[in-house]
């Protein structure tokens, strides 16, 4: 599989996966790390031909399982579906996609008025409040309210 992790090396001491599309977790049998890509030996899955029937899938793991994150840190996956509101409660959007750009993430917020980039800085995003499923933001260009 392709590593999307930032803790690759905590793969081979995963105890079970999920496959997409699969409600019950795989017991992983063993793993090591091959530059960007982990090989995964997980229980059911015996031949290459069933191995190759799940090309694409992603793998995930329970949230116990995860490198502990900072305080204000977030998994992807938190974040993935939030909504999105300004600072005044205006809704923005959801967030649909996060792009790694090195210096810090670019959130991308697809609303009715169209897609808005928010740098994932504090001066921008205000507070995520997972419980509600709620990112309030300010964001850095100045924006008008309008009537759609």
């Amino acid at each position: 599989m392709r590593i999307w992790t930032h803790f690759p090396e905590r793969i081979p001491r995963l105890q079970h996966v999920y496959l997409e599309g699969e409600a019950t977790p795989r017991r992983l049998i063993s793993a090591r790390v091959q530059g960007e890509i982990a090989v995964l030996r997980l229980e059911g899955i015996e031949t290459r031909e069933q191995a190759e029937s799940l090309r694409g899938r992603v793998v995930r793991i329970d949230l116990e399982q995860a490198a502990p994150l900072a305080e204000d840190e977030y998994y992807h996956f938190q974040l993935l579906g939030l909504k999105v509101v300004d600072e005044s409660g205006h809704p923005l959007g959801e967030l649909v996609e996060i792009i790694e750009t090195g210096a810090n993430d670019v959130y991308v917020v697809r609303g009715e008025r169209g897609e808005i980039l928010l740098p994932a800085l504090r001066s921008v995003i205000l507070e995520v409040d997972l419980e509600r499923g709620v990112m309030v933001v300010r964001p850095p260009l100045y924006y008008e309210e309008t009537e759609p």
